[in-house]
């Protein structure tokens, strides 16, 4: 059986748009399902795909598939696209806006069973065997700050956050950056700062709290995005 040429394609890709995607807004089959209906490869198909684009016949958006009609001029975003194109200063920037205000909310929320979760949460911190592990206790850490606050918005808001903080780009960067020093030191000296966010929620003082989260998220930011020397202040 001959192959079919590009314009053959096409013609068959018009005729299989109006009968499975009529209507504007209408979702495309898959593109393996499309292949098969139309007889071509992928390159083919893809080509094919381009030119209906800039003519306004179709839109697609990555992981969401094949949309019949133009493309929506306010488009939403899947929240794991977002995820995936978080960079670490995006995901740094973002943290900065929003944590301090939960740690404050925390402290105006927090009960004596809050303030007894956030310690154990922080032992865990400091019993981190590795890097990898305590980069994922400070995760539970900070989660459990949000669960303090006990917003379901702002909870949502970290969930989020925390999401994206298990990327391979945030993964390897956090990796990267605390090579620099022995994981001993780093668990002590982190778990330190985290000691004194949660002196502050336990004592009920939103600024404090606030500041002191600030100041933490900024450390890490200084070693994450603009390559200083991690210090945390005093340890414990």
């Amino acid at each position: 059986m001959a192959r079919k040429n590009a314009s053959q394609v096409m013609a068959e890709l018009r005729r299989v748009l109006d009968e499975h995607a009529p209507v504007s807004g209408d979702q495309l089959p898959p593109e393996r399902q499309m292949r098969e209906l139309l007889g071509c490869s992928r390159d083919t198909l893809r080509t094919c795909y381009l030119t209906l684009e800039q003519e306004g016949e179709l839109w697609r958006h990555v992981g969401q598939g094949t949309f019949r009609g133009r493309r929506p001029r306010f488009m939403p975003i899947k929240e794991t696209l977002l995820v995936e194109g978080a960079t670490v200063p995006d995901l740094m920037h973002a943290r900065l806006l929003l944590e301090p205000q939960v740690a404050a909310e925390a402290a105006r929320q927090a009960t004596a069973q809050d303030v007894a979760v956030l310690r154990a949460k922080n032992a865990e911190c400091r019993a981190s065997r590795d890097r990898a592990e305590g980069e994922q206790t400070d995760d539970a850490f900070h989660r459990a700050v949000a669960e303090t606050s006990g917003n379901p918005v702002l909870i949502g808001f970290l969930v989020y956050l925390s999401g994206a903080r298990r990327r391979i780009a945030w993964q390897r960067e956090w990796d990267r950056t605390y090579r620099r020093i022995p994981p001993n030191e780093f668990q002590t000296l982190h778990s330190g700062q985290h000691d004194g966010i949660v002196d502050a929620i336990a004592a009920g003082d939103a600024e404090a709290a606030a500041a002191a989260m600030r100041t933490h998220l900024e450390t890490i930011e200084a070693a994450m995005v603009f390559g200083q020397t991690p210090t945390f202040g005093s340890a414990r």
